[in-house]
């Protein structure tokens, strides 16, 4: 990929496509295969950087991983993780690396998790804290909280942990730990993050027990238990089909269906919150796929307002904000978005990245702690954009070039392989211009 891409005004977009794999279910499936005792089959795997790290991951902790096809793996497992031969190298996978943390501590191993400069800034303590409290031990290298972590597993005790913050990475990680504890681990959420896990885990055999406690949730699961290979088919991925259906509902005449879209509730908050704003959004030949609803969804050209997203929405859409941000640029009004200080912690600080780059569009935007306010109006582009290495805020900013009235530049754009491969040719087939 070249070492800037750039998106320029377009006329109306229209077609058809299918959304990437999700990044999550992809993520665990290849996880609780490389666990599970037995064959698990994989299809509509999202093939980007971060799935692939974690595929070389579970193999180098003694599963047999093979692609068959294109999005379709085998996973043979052989009933647990051993120690791996070098270090664990996720690339820019958070969800890879928490999640494999989790998985590793509850095996008698040895094991150090690397990542690349974005993924060294991540904050890891948020998960090694927890599965501290169970009995893994963890060396910190060269600094506390940040990769390179050196973890030795074995001999876990359960936990009843209650998060402050909704987050399906530590929980996933503490459930995935608590599989191979003694007792019954139990965490407990303010607010209800994605389900993923639980419902992938009862796919694999296990047996999970959610409490619905109004707006969070308890979840407990026994340790002991094992997992047995499965089939598990992925559904599109939410996060990956919003840049399409975002720069229809922005660029005049547009009319978009992105097909096999997962329609999980826990993971649809931008679109409640673009319906909300006035968009044209539409969901047919909704079915099941993996365990999970999903559904087509046509986005058409839409007169947008600006609105205050709820803030107990955040959790369902925390991936979603720079989409929404760069959307909000063209709305008639105000944009609130708050609640949403753990963006600043992703692969990058994304609330001061999305800031700055929409200032440097045109866009009038303010920023907070814990969140930004986006006013609507002409969208002047005419900028690069820098990135930090971090994939959605490349792609919020060329989408937002396609409708700005002068070009719009990212830099680093080959980060976007790590969750969206095919994105640039994707959007090209629609009718955008990105080179």
């Amino acid at each position: 990929m070249p070492s800037q891409l750039t998106a320029s005004r377009s006329s109306a977009l229209a077609g058809q496509v299918r959304a990437p794999g999700d990044k999550s279910m992809s993520h665990r499936a290849m996880i609780l295969g490389g666990m599970a005792s037995g064959t698990t089959e994989v299809e509509g795997l999202l093939e980007g950087d971060d799935v692939l790290a974690t595929a070389r991951a579970v193999e180098a902790f003694g599963a047999k991983v093979q692609r068959t096809g294109e999005g379709t793996w085998r996973i043979e497992g052989a009933g647990g993780f051993t120690t791996p031969q070098a270090v664990i190298d996720c690339g820019n996978a958070g969800t890879g690396v928490r999640l494999l943390m989790g998985a590793a501590a509850g095996y008698p191993l040895t094991a150090t998790f690397d990542g690349d400069a974005s993924l060294r800034k991540r904050p890891m303590k948020r998960v090694t804290g927890p599965l501290a409290e169970m009995g893994a031990r963890f060396g910190w290298p060269t600094a506390e909280d940040r990769l390179p972590v050196a973890l030795t597993g074995g001999g876990l005790r359960a936990i009843d942990y209650v998060q402050t913050v909704a987050s399906a990475q530590v929980k996933s990680a503490i459930l995935l730990a608590g599989l191979n504890a003694e007792g019954a681990t139990t965490v407990v959420e303010p607010e209800k993050s994605r389900d993923h896990t639980e419902r992938m885990l009862r796919a694999f055999g296990a047996e999970v027990r959610v409490q619905d406690r109004g707006e969070g949730w308890t979840v407990t699961l026994e340790g002991g238990q094992a997992l047995t290979g499965t089939v598990v088919a992925v559904p599109g991925d939410p996060s990956s089909a919003a840049f399409p259906l975002a720069a229809a509902l922005i660029t005049p005449g547009s009319a978009v269906t992105v097909e096999g879209v997962m329609l999980n509730p826990l993971r649809t908050g931008l679109f409640d919150t673009w319906i909300e704003m006035g968009a044209d959004l539409t969901i047919t030949n909704r079915r099941q796929a993996g365990g999970e609803d999903v559904g087509d969804i046509t986005a058409r050209h839409s007169a947008l307002r600006g609105v205050v997203a709820p803030e107990a929405r955040a959790a369902s859409m925390i991936d979603e904000y720079p989409i929404l941000a760069a959307t909000a640029a063209f709305a008639d009004g105000a944009t609130v978005m708050r609640g949403v200080g753990e963006m600043r912690v992703k692969e990058s600080d994304r609330i001061a990245l999305m800031v700055a780059g929409l200032r440097a569009c045109g866009v009038q935007v303010e920023e907070e702690p814990e969140g930004f306010v986006v006013t609507g109006g002409p969208v002047r582009g005419g900028a690069t954009v820098h990135t930090a290495h971090d994939h959605r805020i490349a792609m919020s900013h060329l989408v937002l070039g396609l409708a700005a009235e002068q070009p719009v530049s990212v830099d680093e754009p080959g980060m976007i392989a790590t969750s969206f491969p095919g994105f640039v040719e994707m959007m090209n087939g629609l009718g955008g211009r990105i080179a």
